[in-house]
């Protein structure tokens, strides 16, 4: 497997690898990751579709990418993955999928032109003061040290961030900035976070610092992702014959480890209560996605909270019984343990069955929710809440089963070990109308009213998810094993705890690509896997970011000793007339 760049490669199509029609794939999960394996191994690798074997312990496909009207609870989505231009495996994956509207197109060519035609922009990104726009709302305000400490964090090599969580590295200047307040709640970071990640997300999204505020790089889909992206997905990989075994729990993948080689030889299973077990060969292909971050979730209703006990969970046992092997395997205990009691762990669904909040959404979005436009365009984040709450609202209908009368919300909260400010109690401990009492109070709504909207105009789902932010766990080099372990002759592993190099997790970008580069390494497919996009090797975007990191200052404005080199009158001398003078009027400095 290697990387490349450039439509030289993006329309290549590969040939049919040696010994392929001998062997068979064998995917455990059936989230993203698994899917597009299996694509890939069809569409790049030339495998017969019943070759494939797909194995899901739920009786449906699509893992954390869900959407799903639960007739006895209602509509259910536990969140949703944002989306942008250069999530450059991603649309490799779509651009051959049919979309369900028009078999004629690709999902993604129906997902350019959506976009197109409606792109996102936030009108609103934080609120306060019960549904006001917070006063610098727009503006990152961060000070000349917390840049520096940005700056530092990003030029620090991964080796020397192991371990080291997020306020390890940054003062509490840096924490008081809206850029924070936006960073965490557009990707749910918490200061106890990996700052390892947290470097690979500077360096990923460099190109969208300028947009943080205002999310017009966010793409979104028609409806919730699981209809308008795992629904096509699944109804193409059926039609070319891939076998699914849904209700079925892998417990084991028995690894031959003698030899500096790595052979899976049996998979473990529980199908139907029943223990069984299967003999792999080493032509045969296992592909496992360990751990999940909607493993054990639990819901509740209107007038019950979703339930905070739960089981360790298959994929997490899986993977334990897969390190058991060999240290190779990545150490899941990082992940699935110890996590700290400030995290996201809850979000709730808010089907509301009327108009009478649909005053304080337009105040807040500046979109009529019925509009079928994007309405909030990613979060938006109420600063002063306790449990540091947010939003979002898709367009609407976000179902295609939706009744026209009826507006899907869905919120979160990032902080879980304090009080509401309405409803004094901590967010797991809430019923669904509780969840939703509390965020009609922060958007507004008179308290007289409240109660009554919530029990009588609304249906919330809350939904505990135990695992929802253990991506981000502070980890060192080797606790995520890498996608194909060293000396492995048919076993991969894919998905966000698999470890490759520079993309970030949380994303379903990662997904696809971890699975992309473990079908392309088992098989020797002869194309480049798309590397991932260059934004922070390209000087542009970081004069760009310098702009932007400082509220859009010019250069002479910026008072960062290391930019004030530049200012120097004969320095500057030097620059006018050249290329690094059109360079910084681009960027806007100058």
């Amino acid at each position: 497997m290697y990387h490349s760049n450039g439509n030289y490669e993006a329309f290549a199509n590969p040939r049919k690898p040696e010994g392929v029609d001998k062997k068979s794939a064998y995917i455990i999960g059936g989230g993203l990751a698994g899917l597009a394996a299996a694509v890939f191994l069809i569409r790049d690798g030339k495998m017969k579709g019943n070759k494939i074997h797909i194995f899901e312990e739920l009786p449906l496909a699509g893992g954390s990418m869900d959407g799903i009207l639960n007739p006895q609870r209602g509509y259910i989505i536990r969140g949703g993955r944002e989306m942008e231009a250069h999530f450059e495996t991603l649309w490799d994956l779509f651009r051959s999928i049919p979309s369900l509207e028009d078999e004629k197109v690709s999902v993604l060519d129906e997902f350019y032109w959506l976009n197109k035609d409606d792109p996102s922009f936030s009108h609103c990104r934080a609120i306060e003061k019960r549904g006001k726009r917070m006063k610098d709302d727009g503006k990152l305000t961060l000070t000349p040290t917390a840049i520096r400490e940005l700056i530092d964090l990003a030029l620090t090599p991964e080796e020397k961030l192991q371990d080291v969580q997020i306020d390890q590295v940054f003062t509490e200047e840096f924490f008081e900035s809206n850029f924070w307040l936006y960073w965490a709640t557009m990707f749910a970071f918490e200061k106890w976070s990996s700052a390892m990640e947290m470097r690979r997300y500077i360096l990923r999204f460099i190109h969208h610092v300028g947009k943080l505020a205002d999310m017009s790089a966010l793409k979104f889909t028609r409806y919730n992702q699981y209809e308008s992206l795992i629904t096509p997905l699944v109804r193409w990989l059926e039609n070319n014959g891939v076998k699914f075994h849904y209700d079925t729990r892998i417990t084991n993948v028995v690894i031959d480890c003698k030899s500096n080689k790595k052979v899976a030889k049996k998979i473990e299973m529980i199908k139907s209560g029943k223990e069984k077990e299967m003999s792999i060969t080493p032509d045969d292909l296992v592909f496992v996605t360990n751990g999940s971050i909607t493993e054990s979730t639990t819901y509740g209703d209107n007038d019950t909270p979703a339930d905070a006990h739960h089981e360790l969970g298959g994929s997490w046992e899986l993977w334990k019984n897969i390190a058991k092997q060999n240290k190779e395997f990545g150490r899941p205990e990082k992940f699935c343990e110890n996590i700290p009691a400030a995290n996201w762990v809850m979000s709730a669904t808010i089907t509301l069955t009327d108009d009478r909040v649909v005053p304080y959404i337009e105040k807040i979005c500046k979109k009529n929710p019925h509009s079928g436009s994007i309405v909030s365009s990613g979060p938006v984040t109420i600063k002063d809440s306790n449990w540091l709450y947010g939003f979002s609202i898709s367009r609407q209908p976000h179902f295609r089963s939706q009744k026209p009368n009826e507006i899907i919300v869905w919120t979160y909260g990032l902080l879980s070990d304090t009080e509401g400010n309405y409803v004094k109690k901590k967010i797991a401990d809430c019923t669904g109308a509780e969840l939703c009492a509390e965020w009609l109070y922060h958007i507004g709504v008179p308290e007289k009213e409240i109660e009554d909207i919530a029990h009588n105009s609304a249906n919330t789902v809350p939904s505990h998810m135990p695992y929802i932010t253990t991506y981000f766990m502070p980890r060192a080099l080797g606790d995520r094993p890498l996608v194909v372990p060293n000396g492995s002759v048919n076993l991969a592993f894919i998905g966000n705890y698999a470890e490759t190099e520079r993309d970030t997790v949380f994303t379903t970008e990662y997904s696809v690509r971890t699975a992309m580069e473990a079908v392309y390494t088992l098989l020797g497919i002869e194309r480049g896997v798309p590397e991932v996009f260059d934004s922070c090797f390209d000087v542009r975007m970081l004069l760009q970011s310098i702009y932007y990191l400082n509220d859009r200052k010019k250069l002479h404005e910026i008072d960062v000793p290391w930019v004030l080199k530049l200012l120097e009158k004969q320095g500057m001398k030097k620059v006018r007339g050249t290329y690094l003078e059109e360079l910084l009027k681009e960027a806007k400095l100058i």
